[in-house]
């Protein structure tokens, strides 16, 4: 059997037959890291606020000039440009770029040897998405499809309800959202909560806010509306139960991410008091997803492709999500990356359309995909879809950088 390789242009190049290599060399020749620090205007309707997010473009190119572009976020920028120029670029020079799987083993043991997680996830995400973009670009296929293809399109729910907003900011947003087709709402509580805490705010007084910021959310967009609220990891079991307790007449979808740590036993008691849990956006070992089931601490799982590992450890997530019969959706952003494996496979599910890291998104890529109301139809382009915009990697990259301001 021999296939078509088409280059990045989608033209047929050279073939390869069953059981042969490929004629083209798809050896690495170089990985370099942008990193960006994104300051942006959110305008959602008549509701406005000023947000800003730091992330990485990792770009690879091979020595038959295939290039592709990976990306990571909710990170030191900083940080990740260090470990990807100076440590994993040298030691992966000269590996096929096809040969995924050895290379995240690589990067385990470079940047992770005694299980750490942080950093080295983020940057070994970079990489492997880049990977995958190349895949892609090679063989002329969406990355989608290469996963399993078993959707072409994806449902969305959408991040609006930011902690920089007030109640009536919120009603405004959830208001024309829900004009413009959107059903599914996703706010944050609990915003900073535990280190506003230690800085000698009340505890109380900020839960007792976020009660009527649910209220008037769910007061405008109606009893129709799915919400979901996230505390990205920001409160103590005992103030998540108290919250919970008093949002039950709400109907919350789920509540992401309640307690700091993602601890999975506090996680799991929450969950057996009734509450739909979910979690995961921010890990980055396989044995951390494995915890979050096993522990029966989720009804809902949530890797995120350019935090856990890439697309590479988001399929193995998901297969550990189907024998636990657990579901699976996109949390912690950036649907672009996200809406490949959800599209890809037969257990994908809600993908984040986090207001944010679209604009975020805008600002780096060309030929980005929009939502139709809460659907994001996917890609046909080879890769993951969409072009870098080389000019303004290079503006962000000349800085200012966050300095450790861009984590949200």
């Amino acid at each position: 059997m021999s296939i078509d390789l088409l280059d990045v242009n989608g033209f047929p190049c050279h073939q390869f037959h069953e059981h042969q290599e490929p004629t083209m060399n798809l050896n690495i020749s170089e990985i370099r890291a942008y990193p960006a620090y994104i300051p942006t205007t959110l305008d959602i309707g008549p509701a406005q606020a000023s947000a800003s997010l730091s992330c990485c473009v990792i770009e690879v190119k091979t020595e038959d000039g295939v290039t592709g572009y990976g990306y990571t976020a909710i990170t030191d920028e900083e940080v990740i440009v260090s470990i990807v120029d100076n440590l994993l670029a040298p030691d992966l020079k000269g590996l096929s770029a096809l040969d995924r799987e050895a290379i995240a083993e690589r990067i385990y043991w470079m940047v992770s040897p005694r299980g750490q997680t942080g950093y080295g996830s983020h940057a070994a995400s970079g990489i492997d998405l880049a990977l995958w973009d190349i895949l892609g670009k090679v063989t002329g296929q969406p990355c989608w499809r290469l996963l399993g293809g078993a959707r072409s399109e994806v449902p969305l729910y959408v991040t609006f309800g930011f902690g920089s907003f007030d109640r009536d900011q919120l009603a405004d947003a959830a208001r024309f959202l829900r004009s413009d087709g959107v059903r599914r709402l996703k706010m944050v509580v609990g915003h900073h909560a535990l280190k506003r805490q230690a800085a000698g705010e009340s505890m109380s007084a900020i839960l007792k806010e976020d009660i009527e910021r649910v209220r008037v959310v769910r007061e405008a967009a109606g009893e129709d509306a799915e919400i979901y609220i996230d505390a990205n990891c920001s409160l103590d079991p005992a103030s998540a139960q108290w919250l919970d307790d008093r949002l039950r007449d709400f109907d919350i979808a789920f509540f992401e991410e309640p307690v700091r740590g993602n601890d999975t036993r506090q996680l799991a008691d929450l969950r057996a008091r009734g509450t739909r849990i979910a979690a995961g956006q921010n890990e980055g070992q396989l044995y951390r997803f494995r915890d979050l089931l096993t522990c029966g601490s989720v009804d809902v799982i949530q890797p995120n492709v350019v935090i856990c590992g890439g697309l590479t450890v988001g399929q193995k997530v998901a297969a550990l999500a189907e024998a636990h019969q657990v579901q699976m959706a996109n949390g912690g952003a950036f649907p672009f990356h996200n809406m490949h494996l959800h599209g890809g496979l037969a257990n994908g599910g809600l993908v984040e359309w986090h207001l944010i890291s679209v604009e975020m998104g805008r600002s780096l890529f060309t030929d980005l995909p929009e939502r139709d109301g809460d659907i994001l139809r996917l890609p046909e382009t080879p890769g993951l879809g969409f072009g870098a915009n080389i000019d303004a990697l290079r503006e962000y990259a000349a800085g200012p950088l966050s300095n450790g301001r861009g984590k949200g």
